[in-house]
């Protein structure tokens, strides 16, 4: 549940986005410059957080609002779990030596146990994976290092044009029909899972810092789809629609083909702020790719 230190939303005297490069952080970057908000934008080119980003700390001042996004994900093996956490350290370390005004954590929903129910920000924290495992370990981390307001966001699985992973679901289907190919479907495409768009997750962000919010939330909009209906609604984009195949399934399906969450704690925290369907999200999307169907 967050909780709101500016009633109205008061823009910080400056932002810095590590990660600013990526998915996440560059929506990030562009809604909070639409806000006429000052923002530094830190990639590794910047600052090498796995190597010990020595002059992090010199980047930052006291008054500013941190956003850590940077991650190698997903997280997959051992040895990059250890880069991840090396990049926690060199953050916790600047942090150590020159605490800033506000801290926003970009995890993700990973860290929670499977549930035949909807997970909300209560759920148990008791990962299954190692990127779940990495980002749990990153927000203990964090809690331990930095006694300001931290907030802590965890989103389910993002689509957009600029996804650069090109992750089952949306963002390779587009990509697929686009190119003339099949959709291709792990089993009949049954599980079902909370898709969110990257403008969305931008906006959420945007709302956190404003607010100078802390505590958790969940970036999830509330509703499942199965892959099935994913792949026919981008189908139905393009003119001819691509084919949609099955295929048999290797192991069990993530998460027991389930992964629902209760939103209620992000009605509470930003009442006047709706999700985009997926439906709105895939035609915003399509629109931008400018894909011809």
């Amino acid at each position: 549940m967050l909780e709101h230190l500016n009633a109205k939303p008061t823009p910080p005297s400056r932002v810095v986005v590590l990660g600013a490069r990526g998915f996440v952080g560059g929506a990030s970057v562009r809604r909070l410059l639409s806000e006429g908000i000052e923002v530094l934008p830190l990639g590794r080119d910047d600052v090498d957080l796995v190597e010990g980003g020595a002059a992090l700390y010199k980047h930052v001042r006291a008054e500013d609002t941190l956003i850590f996004v940077s991650a190698k994900a997903p997280c997959r093996d051992p040895s990059m779990l250890v880069e991840n956490m090396r990049m926690a350290e060199t953050v916790c370390r600047a942090l150590e030596e020159r605490a800033v005004n506000h801290v926003i954590y970009i995890s993700s929903d990973a860290v929670y146990r499977d549930s035949a129910a909807p997970l909300n920000e209560d759920s148990c924290a008791e990962p299954g994976s190692i990127h779940g495992a990495m980002h749990l370990a990153r927000e203990i981390a964090l809690k331990n290092s930095y006694g300001g307001p931290l907030a802590i966001l965890r989103p389910s699985l993002l689509y957009g044009v600029a996804d650069p992973h090109n992750g089952y679901g949306p963002n390779r289907f587009r990509r697929l029909a686009a190119e003339g190919a099949d959709i291709v479907l792990f089993g009949e495409g049954e599980e079902r899972r909370d898709h969110v768009l990257i403008d969305d997750v931008a906006e959420i962000v945007c709302r956190v810092v404003m607010h100078k919010s802390w505590g958790t939330l969940n970036i999830a909009t509330g509703a499942v789809a199965s892959f099935r209906e994913i792949a026919e609604l981008v189908a139905a984009y393009f003119d001819p629609p691509p084919a949609i195949r099955m295929t048999e399934r290797q192991g069990p399906m993530p998460h027991g083909g389930y992964r629902a969450f209760d939103i209620r704690a992000g009605g509470a925290a930003f009442p006047d702020f709706r999700y985009s369907s997926l439906a709105e999200g895939l035609a915003r999307v399509h629109e931008e790719a400018g894909e011809k169907g």
